[in-house]
């Protein structure tokens, strides 16, 4: 961690100009059965009046303000010589301590831990899991200063974190806080190896039991992990943790500072299927530490860990994230062509079926991303910075091939980010324009306003044909009749209505409950079908219940095609076309000459 700790520390010191002493944190985990332990902090001598203390509102990595402080009760304050300090709590995450002389404060509490989903903290008889943010508080008087943590164990478990190994085994240490809220631990009872990938050094930890194969995890990050080059000239660390919770239900991943923590049910890793969702998450969260750790936009630099972190560049921090994810498996061989034309073509056809994408620009939707909820209504009205954010950056990379005849891609955009706007600088939307125009030799204003700043609306067809591809649903391909809803999970309520599908144009809203087509009772499980005994074009009669109320609805069949949407290749491909291909994915032309890709599963 050598060349990030530099970078972390000149803004901290900003925060904390007179670094002193250590901040020393302590937690008893020896009783963990009820996701309950006791947390010391020792905070070094102040002269202020008051101590503030806080803990984070949000956890890095999701944008999103969070309840963390309710996890904390029996708070206590005392001064240098054990003497209680009053406090007030002085906002959902901070604790004002009083002080009426110049002295060194501990301050303790009991911490609940038990938001294993969230990827804050989880505590039970196996291991504990923590994240700064939801179980260390901080002083911003001591934002800067060096941390020390120790952790009381049970016996037989090992700990484990991007942070530099403390005096003990179950110890920490660590520049200042931010690299603290940004390594998470991980101690109990694991699963570890060790491996090494273009000179740097790797650890795999995997709590809880499943059908995973840690060799072939071991195999496939060893490969993907020395695939940095192809788009950055060096790492921001000498070791990474790779950290993996096989469980029930929770799943999700976030990215840290040399480390990840990546949630997967417990058995979904044997099916391929299933294991290319943790292969490629593992992938999203390894380029992260270039892309947001090592550079990221300025709104978020530094963190403000009380408040929010607005900026509307957060499409290239997490949708470029997911283009990049794909492409290094692919050219680590860990993934085939096959399964990469796979995953473009959902991209693809997703984008097609979410009617939000003609309502928000990706500018909007990064900078409204701390107020996004989901749900029917972000379908209908609104763009995801991951899926739209990766079709902006697949449309981007393909501008600049074009632009450049194949001499520089939107890699080059992120090694110039890496190179010229690493933390503690940020990168502000002047900065991307000015890099863009530097790469490609030609302004991207116009560009910028209409894929950027505008609703996104991409000719896939002539697009991908410049790679000699062509997007569809294939000649085997029929029109089937169409709604336009999304049934609840096991019922006949509707979870979702397509924007001016033909439920929504007949007037059927969120939550109306269907109970019959042409006055015969439907099922759930029998719905679908039921439809597909109409034309597309034909007018049905539904009965329903919308607020309690039985009604009757006519409404005209849309149409839609079948089956997946794929890439397959044009009839006759050029040399042109076969060299955009290499230059963007640096592979050889995947196709035999029956349009047919030749790689295997």
């Amino acid at each position: 961690m050598k060349p990030v700790v530099p970078l972390i520390l000149t803004f901290s010191a900003l925060i904390s100009p007179a670094a002193i002493a250590d901040v020393d944190y302590t937690i008893d985990l020896l009783n963990p059965e009820h996701h309950l332990a006791k947390v010391e902090v020792s905070f070094p001598k102040t002269s202020s009046s008051a101590l503030v203390v806080n803990l984070p509102v949000w956890r890095t990595g999701k944008y999103e303000v969070l309840p963390l402080a309710d996890s904390v009760r029996l708070f206590k304050a005392k001064d240098a010589s054990g003497s209680e300090l009053p406090w007030t709590r002085t906002a959902s995450g901070e604790w004002t301590v009083a002080l009426d002389k110049p002295t060194a404060v501990t301050v303790s509490y009991q911490l609940y831990a038990n938001k294993l989903g969230q990827r804050v903290n989880h505590i039970d008889a196996s291991h504990a899991f923590l994240d700064a943010s939801g179980t260390f508080v901080y002083s911003p008087e001591f934002r800067g200063e060096p941390i020390n943590v120790s952790l009381s164990v049970p016996t037989q478990w090992n700990s484990y974190s991007g942070m530099d190994k403390g005096q003990t085994a179950h110890s920490f240490a660590a520049a200042n806080y931010d690299i603290l809220v940004d390594s998470p631990i991980e101690t109990g009872i694991s699963e570890h190896r060790e491996f090494k990938a273009d000179g740097k050094q790797y650890e795999l930890v995997i709590w809880g039991e499943g059908n995973y194969d840690i060799d072939k995890m071991v195999e496939d990050l060893s490969k993907l992990s020395g695939q940095a080059e192809v788009i950055w000239d060096d790492y921001p660390f000498e070791r990474y943790v790779y950290m993996v919770h096989a469980t029930s239900g929770a799943r999700g991943a976030t990215e840290h500072l040399n480390s990840t923590i990546i949630q997967r049910p417990r058995f979904s890793y044997r099916d391929r299927k299933d294991y290319l969702g943790f292969i490629k998450t593992a992938s999203h969260e390894f380029i992260h530490t270039w892309n947001v750790k090592a550079y990221r936009p300025q709104g978020l630099v530094p963190y403000d860990y009380q408040e929010e972190g607005i900026t509307q560049l957060l499409w290239i921090a997490e949708g470029s994230t997911s283009y990049f994810q794909s492409q290094l498996l692919l050219r680590a061989g860990v993934i085939t062509a096959k399964e990469f034309f796979e995953d473009l073509a959902k991209r693809v056809a997703q984008s097609e079926q979410t009617p939000g994408r003609e309502i928000q620009s990706i500018a909007s939707a990064s900078a409204n991303q701390w107020a996004s909820t989901g749900g029917d209504y972000a379908v209908n009205h609104s763009t995801n910075i991951y899926s739209e954010g990766y079709l902006t950056s697949l449309a981007l990379d393909f501008s600049l091939l074009s632009e450049t005849k194949l001499k520089h891609s939107y890699r080059d955009v992120h090694r110039e980010l890496y190179q010229s706007h690493r933390i503690p600088a940020g990168y502000s939307i002047e900065d991307v324009k000015s890099i863009l125009k530097k790469v490609s030799g030609t302004s991207y204003e116009k560009w910028w306003q209409q894929h950027v700043n505008s609703p996104i609306s991409l000719d896939f067809e002539s697009m991908l044909k410049q790679a000699g591809l062509i997007v569809g649903y294939g000649e085997d391909a029929k029109s089937e009749p169409f709604v336009g809803v999304t049934l609840a999970s096991d019922s006949l309520i509707l979870s979702r209505v397509l924007r001016n599908g033909p439920a929504w144009n007949a007037g059927i809203v969120l939550g109306d409950e269907i109970v019959a087509v042409n006055g015969l009772k439907v099922t759930a499980a029998g719905f679908d079908s039921r439809i597909k005994d109409f034309k597309a074009g034909g007018e049905i009669t539904l009965t329903l219940f919308s607020n309690d109320r039985l009604k009757e609805v006519k409404l005209t069949l849309g149409e839609q095609k079948s089956g997946k949407m794929a890439i397959s290749s044009v009839a006759k491909p050029n040399r042109a076309q076969k060299a955009f291909l290499k230059a963007w994915l640096g592979i050889d032309w995947p196709f035999d000459k029956d349009g047919k890709l030749t790689s295997v599963d």
